[in-house]
């Protein structure tokens, strides 16, 4: 039974799979927009979304719990940038858009995460 096992296991083991997590969140967050599979885009999207929350806080404590979570220019733009231009929003800082054509090698559905 599942019984209380959140997130998708994307075929890694929990360290690749935690770090594989990161490096796409800040991917998202340094572009704008990323084009991936549906199920990593709706596991980054909690992530992304939880880290500009915490930014919106704009304290000291809040920059370096994302330093801790995020890479170094990821953290100091969801800080810096992404932040404030959410102040007001309560929340759905992100968009995921499915894509019309699957991945050719497996067939993956695959979709766009952006901010809104």
């Amino acid at each position: 039974m599942r019984h209380l096992v959140k997130g998708r296991k994307l075929g890694l083991k929990r360290g690749p799979r935690r770090a594989f997590l990161r490096i796409l969140a800040g991917n998202l967050i340094r572009s704008g927009k990323v084009v991936t599979t549906e199920a990593r885009a709706k596991e980054i999207r909690s992530l992304v979304e939880r880290s500009i929350t915490h930014g919106k806080k704009q304290t000291v404590g809040a920059l370096r719990l994302l330093m801790s979570r995020l890479s170094k220019d990821a953290a100091y733009k969801v800080y810096h940038e992404l932040a404030p231009r959410y102040q007001e929003r309560k929340g759905g800082y992100t968009r995921i858009t499915k894509q019309s054509v699957a991945r050719k090698n497996d067939g993956s559905r695959m979709a766009m995460i952006e901010f809104v």
